[in-house]
């Protein structure tokens, strides 16, 4: 599998960029780019992005954020020309054992649940749904939405 890596300030760009095109698929729900390049600095403060690169693109990344006993990921993006080829799981399992290596019990994530092909990948990774929170955003939603929590124990 392709090496991962943190993600650096010269990356923010083709964060933005990937995150952007992968997560296009939301139009359905949210009219609006997913990401921007203030965000993702933000998300760099709080905590890292773990990257795959396919030579000098990336195909994949995902934020990850430590938590106590608990490591929480977001933002899981790949190349819609790599999608199903792995890369997501790999960067799921990237995110893991980043968790693991600095002592987390658990990893967590949400979902937004008319997104329904997530929670089926997730459950296929050892994730459960443990509730449910509320979809806020600035922008409203063209469907009625919510977030699905997941969570997996890392022993």
């Amino acid at each position: 599998m392709m090496p991962c890596r943190i993600a650096e300030a010269r990356d923010v760009e083709p964060i933005v960029r990937l995150i952007n095109t992968a997560f296009a698929v939301e139009r359905f729900f949210i009219e609006r780019e997913r990401t921007n390049p203030q965000m993702v600095r933000a998300y760099m403060e709080k905590g890292k992005f773990l990257v795959a690169e396919n030579g000098s693109t990336l195909a994949g990344c995902v934020y990850v954020e430590l938590r106590g006993e608990r490591g929480y990921f977001g933002l899981l993006a790949v190349d819609p020309a790599r999608q199903r080829t792995g890369v997501g799981h790999h960067l799921v399992e990237t995110a893991e054992q980043y968790f693991r290596t600095a002592g987390c019990r658990f990893s967590d994530l949400r979902v937004v649940d008319v997104r329904t092909e997530l929670p089926p990948f997730y459950r296929r990774l050892g994730y459960v749904e443990t509730g449910t929170d509320a979809y806020i955003s600035e922008l409203p939603p063209k469907l009625p939405a919510h977030f699905v929590n997941m969570t997996k124990p890392l022993v």
